[in-house]
């Protein structure tokens, strides 16, 4: 499993000729950053006289992100799973009729999964927002550029998920599936720039 390795030998196979782990294992990989970071500066600012005020909100966030966390920890390995089935569905015997039709469905299926698990990635990464917004903007402030870099991290998480989950969308022939998704999809496309900007714009303030 991808993530019992060390992060040199991760960083060494992502590096490698394999195509896994690929640009949706490696989103999940910004998503779970984004989250431990966003966990972290909450962290940092409960116990201190300064924020009493916001001390409950704080101890919500680091209980929600390290939830988060873990999802998207565990889906730097689905994603590449997600990949291996589609591979393996390719590689089914289509001789006769029916084997290429069970190939076929076996295909749209693998593919499916390919499209879901990068969707859950991107969706996951994207309720971190509200968090990161909160710790930019309440947090310690120690720690603003850190709740920045967890923007910056979710920006990747999502816009990268997003992207696998494109390149799906073109082999899936279910077309109500693929409305669904592109509809999913464009939803975070259009909102996340503008809310890494306004994130940026406090941080900038801060500093």
């Amino acid at each position: 499993m991808l993530t019992e390795l060390s992060l040199q030998k991760f960083i060494d196979v992502t590096a490698g000729s394999d195509p896994v782990p690929g640009g949706g294992s490696i989103s999940a990989l910004a998503g779970t950053l984004s989250a431990a970071l966003t966990h972290m500066v909450a962290g940092l600012t409960i116990g201190k006289k300064k924020y009493l005020e916001v001390e409950d909100e704080m101890k919500t966030i680091a209980e929600k992100t390290a939830e988060i966390q873990a999802l998207l920890y565990k889906a730097i390995d689905r994603d590449s799973e997600a990949y291996n089935v589609v591979f393996d569905a390719f590689k089914l015997p289509k001789e006769t009729e029916e084997e290429k039709a069970k190939r076929s469905e076996a295909i749209q299926e693998a593919t499916k999964v390919a499209a879901e698990v990068p969707m859950e990635v991107a969706e996951m990464a994207f309720s971190l927002i509200p968090y990161i917004k909160a710790v930019v903007a309440k947090g310690n402030q120690n720690a603003v550029t850190d709740g920045c870099v967890a923007m910056l991290c979710c920006r990747t998480a999502v816009l990268g998920a997003l992207l696998n989950v494109r390149i799906n969308l073109g082999s899936i022939k279910d077309l109500d599936f693929v409305k669904e998704y592109e509809a999913r999809a464009k939803k975070m496309e259009d909102a996340i720039s503008d809310i890494e900007k306004e994130i940026l714009e406090t941080t900038y303030r801060t500093i």
